[in-house]
């Protein structure tokens, strides 16, 4: 009797043990396989890295692409990169290109400043697998995948047939542009030159270069009036030059009878408009332009075939256009 209760016991024990063990067993095969699911989910949602190097680091016009291309990170799911020259400098900018290279980054956004030092780059990137999109200004004759920006010659076009309009025909014109090598910069003094070379009464008597920054601007401004008084309008290629341009007539205490025509809608370049020291600007899409590049690469990494070329919208407004909102001039844009 005795042993036949000594055998319950151990049975009652061996089940109890064997009913944990096979529990832990199942419990531990189930937990393997939910990490798998997750695992499998995780690489699915691949995060790619993609970088962006602007012209300059800290222009107002690059941090507002650079805004742009952060949204689109935040959507899209991916990681960007901001890296570029703190000023102005093509051999700079090459160096970054050819870092993120050496780097094996996803994907590069960047411009096609000067096409003759920017192709060799930009085809060496294809070449290892990196593709390429140019922004702000492309590099048509590089194996760059796709454009995104504004139409650079049409801009100019545009400026100049608002300059015919807004003066009746009748001007003394000082350009100042970013500078000489940049193509988009090129662009838009070609397109303005087209746009008035029919007109009897517009004569451009001076372009200067101003390396993108307002200080020069202003400095090349105050050298084409001293040199040429009989200016009696400015146009300036490049998101400082008009404000630069503006400085020097407001201090010369000229600025009612100068007409200056710039681009972009910076808030100081609103502000000037609005109180009449400049007369037109140019509206591009920045923030459209860095949203933009960032979705067409994502694209491309997922396999998808996209157009070559996709132009921003591009304008002239005037201070009667006003108020504008900030948003609506410049951070507008179309999410997928």
């Amino acid at each position: 009797m005795v042993n036949y209760r000594k055998w319950l016991l151990l049975s009652g024990v061996s089940l109890f043990f064997i009913s944990v063990s096979l529990s832990v067993y199942f419990g531990l095969k189930a937990l393997q396989y939910d990490n798998k699911l997750t695992q499998l989910e995780s690489s699915s949602k691949q995060t790619y890295h993609f970088v962006l190097i602007p012209e300059e680091m800290d222009n107002d016009y690059w941090r507002l692409v650079e805004e742009g291309a952060r949204e689109a990170e935040k959507d899209l799911n991916v990681t960007l990169e901001y890296s570029g020259p703190v000023q102005a400098d093509i051999e700079e900018h090459i160096k970054k290109i050819d870092m993120a290279i050496a780097s094996k980054v996803d994907g590069i956004i960047t411009q096609g400043l000067n096409e003759n030092q920017f192709k060799p780059m930009i085809n060496k990137a294809i070449a290892k697998g990196i593709p390429v999109i140019t922004i702000d200004t492309d590099a048509p004759n590089s194996k760059r995948i796709a454009y995104v920006g504004t139409d650079n010659y049409l801009s100019g076009f545009l400026a100049g047939q608002a300059l015919i309009k807004d003066t009746k025909g009748k001007a003394v014109v000082g350009i100042i542009t970013g500078h000489f090598a940049a193509e988009h910069q090129r662009l838009r003094v070609q397109g303005f030159r087209d746009a008035v070379k029919n007109e009897p009464g517009i004569k451009i008597v001076a372009i200067e270069e101003s390396n993108i920054t307002r200080i020069e601007a202003a400095e090349k401004a105050g050298k084409i009036l001293a040199e040429h008084p009989e200016v009696t309008a400015f146009y300036g290629t490049s998101a400082l030059d008009a404000i630069g341009i503006a400085q020097v007539v407001e201090r010369m205490g000229i600025a009612e009878d100068m007409y200056i025509i710039g681009f972009d809608t910076l808030p100081e370049t609103l502000e000037l408009l609005k109180k009449g020291t400049i007369e037109a600007t140019v509206v591009q899409k920045p923030y459209e332009m860095g949203y933009k590049a960032v979705q067409l690469m994502l694209d491309i990494k997922n396999g998808k075939t996209i157009s070559p070329v996709h132009h921003t919208e591009t304008r002239v407004i005037h201070k009667e256009d006003l108020p504008l909102k900030q948003e609506s001039l410049q951070r507008s844009v179309s999410r997928p």
